[in-house]
């Protein structure tokens, strides 16, 4: 898959398109929709499939400050519109100026000129342009002005007709909840946070537990405070692991963390390293606990359980 960083990235004599546009933040499941039929119609007319999208999230040029919590950084974001058999990314940066550009503006410098589109393919609630004016309706408007057809796709979590659609929203709702197990069900795998292992307290390898600290990325979506089961991911290897996200109250901490145990596993020197942790099942919430081997304890069983629930 080509990953292009701007207009300028395009190569000279690029062909006809089948696009698809918006921030894909978790590329959940109602996105995997969109992208499956993006993909789908690209073959049908012989043409590329393109997904463009942007950096840093539109939000915070307009409104600083609100930028919202990622459920996968760009890089992540492509490796798995890839997998779905994604052509091309197109990552265009959002500046003040960009975003002023009004909707057939956009569609003109991105879409016509650019990508040379053909087909368009969007979710229900997209908007575009100067302060979102532009709708769906705006766009299978320009589309008939400049050749290229819009196809609009429900991003629905089921058949029924209150059925509540899959959105990046209702995913960080439910991981700042700490129900990783819901938002699993939304992005249609296991939430994941990434980052560099850092040198921490080294109170984990006291106890008998050591933990990979990870000095999370910008704006990641982190579970609310707990004990959960999943996996560390490291050099490309996969494994179980018990995750603890918090303060780490029991010493009097300040700073919140994501540490993981890798369960079993003695000897790993992960420092440095950039690693994966992906949360399958929340397990208990962070506590203070009045003696040290309460404490230690409580972290066996939790072992216990996350090496059961990720057999």
């Amino acid at each position: 898959m080509q990953r292009w960083r701007g207009l300028e990235d395009i190569p000279e004599g690029w062909g006809r398109s089948v696009v698809t546009i918006g921030s894909y933040d978790g590329v959940h499941r109602g996105h995997q929709r969109i992208l499956g039929r993006t993909v789908e119609r690209a073959r049908e007319l012989g043409v590329s499939s393109v997904v463009v999208t942007f950096d840093p999230h539109p939000s915070e040029v307009v409104r600083p400050g609100s930028h919202p919590p990622l459920l996968a950084p760009h890089h992540r974001r492509a490796d798995l519109m890839a997998e779905l058999g994604v052509d091309a990314v197109l990552v265009l940066p959002f500046t003040a100026d960009f975003s002023q550009l009004s909707p057939a503006d956009f569609a003109v410098k991105v879409l016509v000129d650019k990508l040379h589109a053909c087909g368009v393919v969007e979710g229900p609630t997209f908007r575009f342009g100067h302060r979102a004016e532009g709708d769906v309706e705006t766009l299978a408007e320009l589309g008939r002005t400049y050749d290229f057809d819009v196809t609009v796709l429900d991003l629905c979590a089921g058949e029924a007709p209150d059925a509540a659609p899959f959105s990046s929203t209702l995913a960080r709702r439910l991981v700042a909840e700490g129900d990783v197990r819901g938002a699993a069900e939304v992005l249609g795998r296991p939430h994941r946070v990434e980052g560099v292992v850092v040198r921490g307290a080294q109170r984990g390898r006291e106890l008998g537990f050591p933990t990979a600290n990870v000095e999370t990325l910008p704006y990641t979506a982190v579970p609310d405070d707990g004990v959960y089961a999943g996996w560390l991911t490291a050099d490309g290897e996969r494994m179980p692991a018990a995750i603890s996200v918090g303060t780490n109250p029991q010493f009097e901490g300040k700073t919140r963390t994501v540490e993981a145990y890798a369960i079993d596993r003695v000897g790993l020197d992960l420092y440095g390293l950039h690693v994966a942790v992906d949360f399958l099942e929340f397990i208990r919430g962070q506590e203070k606990f009045e003696t040290l081997d309460g404490l230690l304890e409580r972290m066996t069983k939790d072992v216990d359980r996350a090496r059961e629930l990720t057999r």
